[in-house]
């Protein structure tokens, strides 16, 4: 999941709340939405792939 924040950056954030805090895990800050779909799809291969 992938917000953009005040800032003007944007922050990938995990799909599921954490149990221990009720909140999302900040996964990464980057400067674009490029930069920030590129490094989700990475997560997600790292995932599957590890």
């Amino acid at each position: 999941m992938i917000r953009k924040l005040k800032s003007g950056q944007y922050r990938i954030y995990s799909r599921k709340k954490d149990t221990a805090t009720g909140k999302r895990r900040n996964l990464g800050t980057f400067k674009t939405l490029e930069a920030a779909k590129q490094h989700e799809r990475e997560v997600q291969y790292f995932k599957r792939h590890s």
